[in-house]
């Protein structure tokens, strides 16, 4: 089979398009046929080796993808030979995404609904159930909750808006674009806002009616931690996905409303709360959340679809990998 092996860390001239070995299907893990590939953020770090979880060399990235099943291991019963699925693999001994198939075991495997394509269902993995775990298992949102979510456009972001949305929420989304303000209205959140104009939030207290905001989902924590402390509703929740750098805060901010901060990275997640996350998730694609894709590149060019993802753009969702013809 084809993919993509790292065999030193570096730039995006390390993703080598090459011919990868197949490896047997143990009793509990199946064997995807790959027709799409989502890519992340910090499959970049990784390959720069600044991550502060790395590898052994040599490696082919990637956690996100969907396809067919085509091998199933004797122990495996709930799923079949033919079977759509979407997944988000860990664990996984650089064997990743980056390939034309993927061997892993059924927990990191999800059902991909029919309403959806294989481009479509590679852009869920790590972003759907990162929203999901953000929302629900960290944030805890409720009906008529107040929800912030900052630099919406994103995997995380555009999937985030629909679930809050669908759950009962007000939501409130930032985006630094003309283009990514018109995707988010048309996405469903409440309130969009600039967050490239000064003093943006300070609509906060008019739109919340003196409220404060009761969740806040930060993707990056750096540039606005500071700020959103000082929006917060009593015993708001601001969970941090996003980060890339120091910051300086006031806790004062966290005492007087009882705030609370937090972060998660998704290979944290509990064996319950990925079934948890993905029951949730696979039921509001059903529903008709769907992710929204910026560009498909062919796996081979996974090189320059890293390096359009890291440049400075519009960002208007997903970035994703066609697998094949």
């Amino acid at each position: 089979m084809k993919g993509i092996l790292v065999s030193e860390f570096g730039s995006s001239d390390v993703l080598n398009y090459t011919e990868l070995q197949s490896v047997p299907v143990g009793d509990d893990e199946v064997r995807i046929s790959l027709k799409a590939v989502g890519i992340n953020p910090v499959e970049t770090y990784i390959r720069q080796g600044t991550y502060s979880l790395l590898p052994e060399l040599p490696y082919t990235p990637g956690k996100d993808g969907a396809g067919i099943i085509e091998e199933i291991g004797k122990n495996v019963t709930e799923f079949n030979v033919g079977d759509r699925v979407f997944v988000s693999v860990g664990g996984n001994k650089g064997r990743g995404t980056y390939a034309e198939e993927i061997i892993c075991n059924t927990e990191f495997i999800y059902p991909l609904p029919d309403n959806l394509n294989f481009e479509e269902g590679a852009a869920l993995g790590t972003a759907g159930m990162t929203a999901v775990h953000a929302l629900h298992q960290k944030g805890k949102i409720k009906p008529g909750d107040y929800v912030l979510i900052h630099g919406a456009t994103g995997g995380v972001g555009n999937l985030a808006v629909q679930l809050a949305k669908l759950h009962g929420a007000i939501v409130i989304a930032t985006a630094g674009s003309i283009e990514g303000m018109t995707m988010l209205e048309k996405l469903g959140a409440d309130f969009v806002l600039n967050h490239r104009e000064e003093n943006y939030l300070t609509v906060i207290d008019d739109i919340t009616k003196n409220h404060g905001i009761d969740v806040i989902i930060e993707m990056l924590a750096n540039v606005n931690l500071g700020k959103d402390l000082e929006v917060m509703a009593l015993n708001g929740r601001v969970v941090i996905v996003g980060n890339r750098g120091e910051v300086t805060i006031n806790p004062r901010l966290m005492m007087t409303k009882d705030v609370q901060v937090m972060g998660f990275i998704s290979a944290n997640m509990t064996q319950t709360e990925r079934k948890e996350n993905s029951h949730q998730l696979v039921a509001a694609l059903k529903s008709g959340v769907r992710p929204v894709i910026e560009q498909i590149f062919s796996l081979e060019d996974a090189h320059k679809a890293q390096d359009f993802m890291m440049s400075e753009r519009k960002t208007l969702g997903k970035i994703v990998l066609k697998v094949g013809e």
